[in-house]
């Protein structure tokens, strides 16, 4: 813990057992009686246990997105993006467009890094603690035609709708049937 004044500064403390819902009258009980040495394993151990569930929560989330191959912006090509006019790459890799709840559509020819980029910046939202979902755009209709058959839509489109971005790979490259579109 921090020394302030030649005590123990019992903030971080206090910031990271609140974030586990530890209670105020707890926490200030605790202060009274334990040593400054007993502080600073109280803290550590909470760190460590802040740290765990984040790094739990990132594993969920990466699970659920389901990404065919992880893949990171690091030496990504952006020679073949061409970004609207007045938007910038920062803004992109700063997922602007997620906050806002904007569609993003990737075309070009195959090969041009389509599904690297749209896998990149749905890590990237995993990174920020966002819900991701990637899927294949005929694979999503299947599984939206059996939920529709099984009796479980509604749980799929919750699932869906729960997700801060959902990336659909591969649209317009499989035929649709019109009850499949619907």
């Amino acid at each position: 813990m921090n020394q302030k004044n030649g005590r123990t500064d019992p903030g971080p403390l206090r910031e990271r057992a609140r974030s586990l819902f530890i209670s105020q009258a707890t926490i200030d009980e605790t202060l009274e009686w334990a040593t400054p040495r007993q502080l600073d394993a109280i803290d550590r151990m909470l760190a460590t246990e802040l740290a765990n569930r984040e790094a739990s929560k990132r594993a969920r989330l990466m699970r659920q997105a389901r990404f065919p191959v992880p893949k990171s912006l690091d030496g990504y090509d952006f020679a073949n993006v061409r970004l609207p006019d007045g938007y910038t790459k920062e803004q992109l890799t700063g997922l602007d467009f997620a906050a806002k709840a904007q569609d993003l559509v990737f075309y070009g020819k195959t090969g041009r890094g389509k599904t690297h980029l749209a896998t990149a910046l749905g890590m990237l939202a995993i990174e920020q603690g966002r819900s991701v979902r990637f899927r294949q755009t005929a694979e999503l209709v299947l599984q939206l035609g059996k939920a529709k058959r099984d009796g479980a839509l509604d749980s799929l489109l919750r699932d869906l709708a729960r997700a801060d971005l959902i990336i659909l790979d591969e649209f317009g490259y499989a035929p649709v049937r019109l009850d499949g579109a619907r």
